[in-house]
């Protein structure tokens, strides 16, 4: 191994320490000062090839981020670039869809586009919302059953299922959106495992609302993809979901073995839902990993 090497592996692991929260940035400054001394290296002269970092409060729980950078250069700012023209172009409010499976980090991903929409000079403003705070309550999931590969189970064993959430409420919500300048909406807290009503009060030109089931193809769902004038579709591999659900589900309150059981039964059933039953989207996007830092590349347009 070179000495290069050497040097591109260790700041790989600070790169996902720094991501994941287990240092702090100034910690993570001086290491690779002191690892990029200590191994005769020099810094990279492109400060935009740096990785970008990104921490923001999502459904109740702190979250950290970290994107490459040509993700941001070459697909978000693109696609936000994309988003404003067509706000000009339809001289109204805009509705975007970010459809994805479980783990693929929508959430994430609605939030740091909202956030750069800000930050970047000549782009239009972008207000991030989620279809989680349309999940039905604790109290009606433990209450009612539905059908799974033929046995009747309590819908809490299965929260996050299509049939979890309140389909005519938020196909009501969406039409009010469309159609009204202030719109409430609700978000979802996972320390609770509840919605919150009325959380936020949407008011922007470009609203983009992320969510698994936004371009499902099933009956009643395939509906929702009216109310949308643009629509993006994340995909993710079944394995890079699984190693991130289980530490999500365990952040949420469960143990290893009640997370782990969950993730078996419930998460990873909803990731082959989504993947399996699509509608076609404006964009694709394949998310991929290296040393930790996910990457987005364009696919071809879903047939």
């Amino acid at each position: 191994m070179t000495n290069k090497e050497l040097y591109d592996r260790q700041k790989a692991v600070l790169d996902t320490f720094l991501g994941n929260g287990a240092i702090t940035e100034a910690q993570y400054e001086k290491s690779l000062g002191d690892l990029t001394r200590k191994m005769g290296m020099e810094e990279p002269a492109d400060a935009s090839d740096a990785p970008v970092y990104f921490t923001k409060m999502i459904n109740g729980i702190e979250t950290r981020a970290v994107f490459d950078a040509v993700s941001v250069r070459e697909v978000f700012i693109p696609l936000l670039r994309r988003l404003k023209a067509l706000r000009e172009e339809k001289g109204r409010r805009i509705v975007v869809f970010l459809a994805a499976p479980p783990a693929a980090g929508k959430s994430t991903l609605a939030e740091f586009l909202a956030d750069l929409s800000e930050k970047t000079e000549g782009l239009s403003s972008v207000t991030a919302i989620g279809m989680d705070g349309f999940h039905r309550y604790q109290d009606y999931l433990t209450t009612h059953t539905m059908l799974r590969d033929g046995e009747e189970v309590l819908m809490v064993r299965l929260k996050g299922a299509p049939e979890t959430f309140d389909l005519p409420k938020l196909t009501e919500a969406l039409r009010d959106l469309r159609e009204n300048p202030a719109c409430p909406w609700p978000y979802y807290d996972r320390m609770r495992h509840n919605p919150v009503e009325n959380a936020v009060t949407v008011t922007g030109d470009i609203v983009l609302l992320e969510g698994n089931y936004l371009l499902l193809d099933w009956e009643g769902w395939r509906d929702l993809r009216n109310f949308a004038d643009y629509t993006v579709r994340v995909l993710i591999g079944e394995d890079t979901a699984r190693r991130r659900l289980i530490p999500r589900q365990i952040a949420s309150g469960k143990s290893p073995e009640e997370a782990k059981a969950f993730v078996e039964e419930s998460d990873l059933y909803n990731v082959r839902t989504v993947m399996n039953a699509f509608l076609p989207a404006d964009l694709s996007l394949r998310v991929t990993e290296k040393d930790g830092i996910p990457h987005f590349a364009e696919e071809e347009k879903t047939l």
